[in-house]
């Protein structure tokens, strides 16, 4: 494309500069008391875009965290792209494990550090700068529309109101994410599928209060005990999830699927290195990709009770907590997994204890065929960049919104994202590599050639 290449090369600086900007804004989405932190994210990607060539740019309420809408419509015949992102990130702790301030990027070894660099900060902004180039050099021949919401490390619980609300405002042709990864840095990637989530919360109450452990254990049952045997036995020694009626809708995947997705490039070995383990656990049956993709799991994210603290102190606890999430996979629906565990753990509690299950959120799984015009749009713009065709994959992630945004506004989305394994999302010393966001400012301007032409 004319001069592509130039316009990120003398523009590098700046987009830094601004995006830097944007990430010191610690928008933690999960924490009430950054609220504020979530309106001032929302201004800002307000300035960005209106810099970056939209018509208009303004921060709209949900019933929670605020979303940020722009536009820029040519032409009514022309085809629409709606780009979506989201503004919020994790938490950061342990806090400790980071090498620098999460909230203070800096680059070293060719990576920005800081948390948001890639999820979904510095993902969501490559689309704000390929949309500028294009824009300044008047080669764009799509209406474009972004949304960047506040929710989605929360499960975007107020988008899909937003949505029905607002499907007018929000018709478009194909909605374009940056929120997955690529297999590696010369293997482009586009994601195909995303499984669903349910998450939840579980309390087990023993006794009234905390007892000595001396003169109760043995006698009384202890709720962190009771709690660690409950979860245990929710999956077999062969990794299937005990959950009666668990797997009856999951879409079993063809042997032809099954051995394009082993044409991926996939190192046992490297993989276990990068992760510091010996061994590798899963399903039965199914291989490391295929557990991560066309597989329900079930993980305890964290559990906690009694003393915690330093030293000892011979504590009996009265109460025991957990955080459970289950990935899921086409067709099983959300909902339905969410109530089918919470009958199941609560039918399994012994008389000993009282167990109180709270549904958290959760989310579809989708899947994007590969034959969807958009999709090819998205083929042909990696190829001319890495000089490859991408790898289709499905991420064994979910983002919950993007199977919302098909059942209410009625559009596919085609998740072409940059990332890397090693950028450690979600955990201490978040990264981006330098050359992949630059990759990602130059591939998606061809999305938008290629997309324009086929939709002709």
């Amino acid at each position: 494309m004319q001069d592509l290449k130039q316009y990120i090369e003398d523009n590098k600086e700046r987009f830094l500069e601004e995006l830097f900007e944007l990430i010191r804004i610690p928008s933690i989405s999960s924490i009430a008391d950054h609220k504020p932190d979530m309106y001032r994210a929302a201004e800002m990607w307000k300035k960005l875009l209106l810099e970056a060539g939209v018509d208009k740019a303004e921060v709209l309420e949900t019933e929670g965290n605020p979303v940020t809408y722009a536009e820029k419509i040519l032409d009514p015949s022309y085809p629409t792209v709606m780009v979506y992102s989201h503004m919020d990130v994790m938490p950061v702790d342990p806090i400790e494990l980071w090498k620098s301030p999460p909230f203070e990027p800096e680059i070293r070894d060719g990576k920005i550090w800081a948390r948001g660099a890639d999820d979904d900060k510095g993902q969501g902004f490559m689309h704000a700068k390929a949309f500028e180039y294009l824009v300044k050099t008047n080669q764009l021949k799509c209406n474009v529309k972004f949304l960047i919401e506040g929710e989605e490390e929360v499960g975007s619980p107020n988008l899909p109101k937003f949505c029905t609300d607002n499907k007018e405002l929000l018709k478009s042709d194909v909605i374009l994410v940056s929120d997955t990864g690529m297999i590696a840095p010369d293997v482009p990637t586009i994601t195909t599928g995303l499984r669903g989530l349910c998450y939840w919360q579980v309390e087990v109450t023993g006794p009234s209060r905390d007892l000595h452990s001396g003169l109760f254990g043995g006698a009384v049952a202890n709720p962190i005990n009771v709690l660690a045997k409950m979860i245990t036995e929710m999956v077999d020694e062969k990794g299937h999830i005990t959950v009666p009626g668990f797997y009856d809708d999951v879409i079993e995947v063809s042997d032809e699927e099954r051995a394009l997705m082993a044409q991926a490039p996939y190192s046992e070995d490297a993989y276990k290195k990068a992760l510091d383990v010996e061994e590798l656990g899963g399903e039965a049956g199914y291989s490391t990709n295929e557990r991560t993709g066309i597989r329900p799991s079930f993980d305890i994210c964290g559990i906690w009770g009694g003393y915690t603290g330093e030293g000892a102190k011979t504590v009996l606890p009265s109460k025991a907590y957990a955080k459970i999430s289950s990935r899921l996979v086409p067709d099983q629906n959300h909902e339905k997994i969410a109530e089918l565990f919470i009958k199941h753990f609560e039918s399994v509690a012994p008389a000993c204890v009282k167990v109180k299950v709270e549904h958290l959120h959760g989310g579809q799984a989708y899947v994007c065929p590969i034959d969807l015009p958009a999709y090819k749009a998205a083929d042909k713009a990696c190829e001319a960049v890495f000089g490859k065709r991408p790898v289709p994959v499905r991420s064994g992630g979910s983002i919950p919104i993007i199977s919302t945004f098909e059942q209410i506004l009625g559009v596919k989305s085609v998740l072409m994202g940059f990332g890397l394994e090693s950028d450690a999302i979600h955990s201490p010393n978040e990264n981006f590599p330098l050359e992949q966001f630059y990759n990602g400012i130059e591939t998606l301007p061809y999305f938008y050639k290629y997309f324009a032409e086929m939709e002709k």
